[in-house]
């Protein structure tokens, strides 16, 4: 009698993903963050926009907060954020 084990997994699928081009220079730029909820995130993203604005005179656009860490950027907060800012960060916590 012979067995047939099958595996339940599968590799990765391999996929092209199109990343938005890069600013020439971060000169007066808008940011927009997006908080995912963990713990100090928003307080991390909040010191790295002030650096920003020191160092780049970017201002802060825009915070964005997720339902948690684990969800998408929800439609909606992805149309303000491209209408909002120039970049977004999107940063953890812990």
């Amino acid at each position: 009698m012979s067995m047939k084990i099958f595996d339940p997994t599968a590799p990765p699928a391999a996929r092209s993903v199109a990343r938005a081009p890069r600013p020439a220079s971060l000169s007066g730029l808008r940011v927009g963050l997006v908080e995912n909820t963990k713990y100090n995130s928003e307080t991390l993203l909040r010191k790295l926009a002030v650096r920003l604005g020191a160092t780049h005179g970017m201002t802060l656009a825009l915070v964005s907060r997720k339902r948690s860490p684990s969800h998408e950027v929800d439609e909606a907060a992805q149309v303000e954020l491209v209408r909002a800012a120039d970049v977004a960060i999107s940063g953890i916590g812990d």
